[in-house]
């Protein structure tokens, strides 16, 4: 209970931080792009502050616990990871309830995501291990993809971020597919497994243990129908191409 009480300070200082880089992004380095792509670049930003950071300080959080496993009491320094990725999420769902309120998906991912930082967190204490490895498989595409998406939202006015959204797409699809589809799903079953078998209902109540593995479900099978989507876009934009260059030749 005192690490517990000691460590609450970090969450709003987190908070803080992360909302400081959000209004530096929107007022500061994205002044000058449109009222429509701030927002969203402005996300990509507090994403980039959060994604590759949490993924080392989560990897060395695991890689320093004495006694890992999925029914693990928490220590002090993965609590701290928790309550990074805590204060990163609330301010991104502050951000997707201001700008984009109707998108309902964002917004229960946010939440749903929340409940199980949280509950780990603050409730049960232990399972950090579980969770900082599926941070670490949920984070670990982050860079590439807010890359990609920044390059995205201007590849339509400015040559180079078309030339690097071509270039990144391909590579990115196949790292987030290998992520997403492969590696994360190995991992919840072997998860799934644990928390089924009854043997962590004593640290981690089996409501508790089952809502993470649900929203995780959730969450991947939403990500694999995502990237399933963009690899047919993809598959699309390059016919459609060689058709053109068929008829012209």
């Amino acid at each position: 209970m005192e690490s517990l009480i000691s460590s609450v300070p970090n969450l709003p200082l987190f908070f803080l931080a992360f909302m400081i880089i959000y209004v530096i992004a929107y007022f500061g380095v994205f002044r000058n792009w449109s009222p429509k792509l701030r927002p969203e670049a402005s996300s990509c930003l507090i994403s980039y502050a959060h994604g590759t950071p949490a993924v080392f300080l989560a990897s060395f959080a695991i890689a320093a616990q004495a006694q890992s496993g999925f029914a693990a009491q928490n220590t002090d320094f993965q609590n701290t990871v928790l309550d990074y990725s805590i204060a990163y999420f609330l301010t991104d769902l502050l951000h997707y309830l201001y700008f984009y309120p109707s998108d309902v998906l964002f917004i229960m991912h946010h939440l749903a995501t929340l409940l199980v930082f949280i509950t780990c967190r603050y409730l049960v204490l232990h399972g950090a291990f579980a969770i900082l490895v599926l941070l670490i498989l949920a984070e670990v595409t982050s860079f590439c993809q807010n890359t990609w998406t920044l390059a995205s939202a201007r590849r339509v006015d400015v040559p180079i971020a078309a030339k690097l959204y071509e270039v990144m797409s391909p590579p990115f699809y196949v790292f987030y597919t290998v992520v997403r589809g492969f590696a994360g799903p190995m991992f919840v079953y072997q998860m799934g497994v644990f928390y089924l078998s009854g043997k962590a209902d004593n640290v981690i109540p089996r409501w508790i243990s089952i809502s993470w593995i649900v929203v995780v479900v959730v969450a991947i099978s939403v990500s694999i129908l995502w990237i399933g989507n963009l690899w047919a876009e993809l598959y699309r934009e390059r016919t459609k191409r060689k058709n053109v260059e068929k008829k012209l030749s």
